[in-house]
C-alpha cells in the first residue's frame, strides 16, 4: 500500500465512522485503526452482541465494486478477485473457498432512507477473514485489542508483570513478536522503547508502593514507569523467549536503616558442604496445557471471548510467572492458535519428563448465572484399574553405554492411575490457594474420565477457570487483575506442591528403601479419547 494509499484509508475510515455515528443504532467500545501517519479511534454498529460495519463504507475505503445479482448474492470485488456473501449465511466463498464469518449479512436500511437499495452491513471479522485474502496490503483485525492494523506496521503485543521481592521488585516485559527496546531514566521515571510502529499493550494496574507508582504508555511505542520514593537503582536485561523478546528490569530500593560500624571479621567458617549432597528437586520441569485452540474455540462468552484465546494468554502469563519465581523449566503444549490432538499434549509432557500437567480451560453453562472455578481429577473404574495391574511388565531394553536395563511398561491411556493421589493432592493445595482469591464453584473438587489427564505420567489436574457464560465472570477472566490474581495463586498451589512432592521423596518406605520411580508409559494400545 503506498503513502498516498494508506492517507486516503484513513481519511475514508473517519469518514466511515462519521456516518455511523449519525445512525439511531448502538455502538461498542471504538477501534482503533493504526496505519503509518497514525492513529485515531472508530466506532462500529452493534446489532445484538456482534460488531458490524457498513459494506458500502468498506467499499469506498478499499476501492471494493459490491453487486448484487437477482438472486440475492453479493459479490464483492477488487482487482478481479471476488468475495460473494450471500444473505442468512455466515459465509463468504473466496475462489470457490468457504471462509466461516460469525454472522450473515444483514441488510438495514436506518439512515440510508430515500437513497434506494439495501444497506449491508457486515461483521467487522469480514475484514480480517475474507478482504484480507484478495487485499493486496496487510490487513491485522486485533479485535480484542480493539485495534485495525493496515499496511506492515510492526505492532508487537505487550504483556506487563509487577512482581515485589521484599525490599526489592521485578518487571517484566514480554513483547511478540520479538521486538528491541533500550531503557532509560530521567528523574522519577524509568522510560522504555521499543523498536516498533505501535504496541498492542493493556497496561496492568500496578498497586501503589514505595518501588514503582505505576505504569503507562506513551504513544505511540514507549512505556513510562512512574518510580516511588523508595526507588535507587535498576538493572535490565533482555533475552529471547520462544517468539517473544523478554525484558527484564529489577528495582533496588534504598537502604533506610544506618550501616553497622564496621568489626573485625571473625575467623572464616569451615566450607558448607551441606548442598553436595542435596536430593534431585522434586520440581525440574511443568508442562501447561492451554485447553482448545484452532477451529476448536471450546466456551464463548456473550461478550466475545473465546476459550482458546483466554487459557493461551492464561498460560503465557503462568509460564513467565512460574520461571521467575520456581527457576524451572515450563513448557506449552501449544504457545499459538492452532489444534493439538489431545494424545499429543499429553505426549510433549510424557516425552520432556515434566513433573506436573495443569491442563487450563472456562466453562460453559446453560444457565447464564453459574459461576466459579473447579478442579479436575482423572477418574477410572475398577475395570481400569484392574486392566493397569495386569498390563504391568518389563521389557530389557539396550543403552547407549552397551549395557541393558528394566522398562517398566503401562497402557498408554491408562498411565495417570498410578499418579491420582498425588493429582488429589495437588487439587487440594490449588483449592486451598484459590479461596478467598478465586470464586469458587459449589462442587470445587469433581473427578472425571478426561484423556488429557488418562496418558499424563505424572500429577495432572485440569482446572475450569471460570464460566464463559456468566456475563460478569467474563468480565473477569478477561481482565488482567483476574488473571493476575489466578496466576499468583497458581504459582503459591506449584510452591505448595512442590515442598509436598520433597517430603514424600525424603520419606522411605516401610522397608526403608526408596520410593520406586514411575514406570515409562507406551502406547501399549489405543484408546478412543472421552468427550
Amino acid at each position: 500500500m503506498t503513502f498516498r494509499s494508506l492517507a486516503l484509508f484513513s481519511l475514508a475510515v473517519c469518514s466511515l465512522f462519521a456516518g455511523l455515528a449519525g445512525q439511531s443504532v448502538p455502538s461498542s467500545s471504538p477501534i482503533t485503526l493504526l496505519t503509518k501517519e497514525g492513529r485515531r479511534p472508530s466506532q462500529v454498529t452493534l446489532v445484538g452482541d456482534q460488531e458490524f460495519v457498513a459494506l458500502d463504507e468498506l467499499a469506498a475505503i478499499f476501492q471494493l465494486t459490491v453487486r448484487e445479482d437477482s438472486l440475492g448474492a453479493i459479490t464483492v470485488s477488487y482487482k478481479g478477485k471476488t468475495i460473494v456473501l450471500t444473505p442468512d449465511q455466515a459465509l463468504a466463498s473466496i475462489s470457490g473457498r468457504l471462509v466461516s464469518l460469525p454472522a450473515a449479512p444483514l441488510d438495514d436500511a436506518r439512515g440510508r432512507a430515500g437513497r434506494g437499495g439495501h444497506h449491508w452491513l457486515v461483521p467487522v471479522e469480514f475484514v480480517s477473514r475474507a478482504l484480507a485474502l484478495v487485499y493486496d496490503a496487510r490487513l491485522d483485525l486485533r479485535k480484542a485489542s480493539r485495534l485495525l492494523i493496515a499496511g506492515d506496521l510492526r505492532v508487537p503485543r505487550v504483556t506487563i508483570r509487577y512482581e515485589p521481592f521484599g525490599t526489592a521488585g521485578r518487571l517484566t516485559i514480554d513483547a511478540t513478536p520479538r521486538a528491541g527496546s533500550t531503557v532509560s531514566q530521567e528523574n522519577d521515571k524509568l522510560s522504555i522503547k521499543f523498536d516498533a510502529d505501535a504496541l498492542d499493550v493493556v497496561v496492568p494496574q500496578v498497586p501503589s508502593q514505595g518501588l514503582v507508582q505505576g505504569v503507562h504508555i506513551v504513544e505511540p511505542v514507549s512505556l513510562v514507569v512512574d518510580l516511588g520514593p523508595r526507588f535507587a537503582a535498576f538493572r535490565a536485561s533482555t533475552q529471547p523467549i520462544d517468539a517473544s523478546s523478554r525484558l527484564t528490569i529489577d528495582l533496588v530500593a534504598t537502604q533506610t536503616e544506618a550501616s553497622p560500624s564496621p568489626t573485625p571479621s571473625p575467623a572464616p567458617p569451615p566450607p558448607d558442604l551441606s548442598a553436595v549432597n542435596q536430593p534431585t528437586p522434586s520440581i525440574r520441569t511443568m508442562a501447561i496445557d492451554p485447553g482448545h485452540g484452532g477451529e476448536d474455540d471450546g466456551a464463548k462468552g456473550r461478550g466475545g471471548t473465546k476459550e482458546k484465546d483466554l487459557t493461551l494468554a492464561v498460560a503465557r502469563r503462568l509460564k513467565a510467572a512460574l520461571e521467575n519465581r520456581l527457576g524451572i523449566r515450563v513448557l506449552l503444549t501449544r504457545d499459538e492458535d492452532k489444534n493439538i490432538p489431545l494424545d499429543d499434549r499429553a505426549a510433549l509432557a510424557n516425552n520432556n519428563k515434566a513433573d506436573v500437567l495443569l491442563s487450563l480451560h472456562a466453562n460453559a453453562s446453560l444457565r447464564p448465572g453459574t459461576s466459579g472455578a473447579s478442579i479436575f481429577v482423572a477418574a477410572f473404574d475398577k475395570a481400569a484399574e484392574d486392566q493397569a495391574r495386569a498390563s504391568l511388565g518389563t521389557e530389557r531394553l539396550p543403552t547407549f553405554a552397551g549395557g541393558v536395563r528394566d522398562v517398566e511398561l503401562l497402557v498408554w491411556d491408562l498411565a495417570q492411575i498410578r499418579h491420582v493421589d498425588q493429582s488429589a493432592e495437588l487439587a487440594r493445595i490449588i483449592e486451598q490457594q484459590f479461596r478467598d482469591r478465586v470464586p469458587l464453584s459449589p462442587r470445587v473438587i469433581d473427578r472425571a474420565p478426561l484423556r488429557v489427564l488418562e496418558s499424563a505420567n505424572m500429577p495432572a489436574v485440569l482446572v475450569e477457570m471460570g464460566y464463559l457464560t456468566n456475563a460478569e465472570q467474563e468480565r473477569q477472566l478477561t481482565g488482567n487483575e483476574f488473571q493476575n490474581t489466578l496466576v499468583q495463586a497458581l504459582v503459591e498451589a506449584a510452591l505448595r506442591f512442590r515442598d509436598y512432592l520433597d517430603a514424600q521423596q525424603h520419606s522411605p518406605t516401610v522397608d526403608g528403601a526408596a520410593a520406586p520411580k514411575p514406570p515409562d508409559v507406551r502406547p501399549a494400545k489405543a484408546g478412543s479419547p472421552h468427550q
